[in-house]
């Protein structure tokens, strides 16, 4: 399975906000979007990825206060993306590897999507519960 294939399964949205968001702004619309981390994008250029984690050990650990403090000043600016054609096994090493939760997409340099660690786990369980399902199959002829 691919990652293209996954993002055709639960869909291709991309959230992002600007560097100069207030923290307070991309923690808002990540707590209306349902998600745990956002992209950090100007004009279509990826700068970075904030995550909850982030903000909870960049700011509140910290005392700072998120609506003073600009994402670009606590973003991870180093960003481990995917193309839409890598399969599911180099997904979960650099997951693994990297210790990341969240994997922007990226098609001629440009955010196509993003998965999540939970996006390649569900995948591969599918993948499982059809081997199983194979294997039976074969088993009971």
């Amino acid at each position: 399975m691919t990652v293209n294939q996954i993002l055709n399964a639960k869909g291709k949205n991309v959230y992002s906000v600007g560097s100069t968001t207030t923290v307070y702004e991309a923690l808002k619309i990540m707590g209306e979007k349902n998600i745990g981390a956002i992209l950090i994008i100007d004009g279509s250029e990826l700068k970075g990825i904030l995550s909850e984690r982030d903000y909870a050990r960049k700011i509140v650990l910290k005392d700072k206060s998120s609506k003073e403090t600009f994402v670009d000043e606590i973003m991870e600016s180093t960003v481990f993306t995917v193309k839409l054609s890598d399969n599911l096994e180099n997904c979960m090493e650099l997951m693994s590897s990297k210790r990341i939760r969240h994997l922007p997409v990226l098609e001629d340099e440009i955010v196509v999507g993003i998965i999540s660690i939970s996006d390649v786990v569900k995948a591969i369980i599918e993948l499982q519960k059809d081997t199983i399902n194979h294997l039976n199959s074969y088993i009971s002829q």
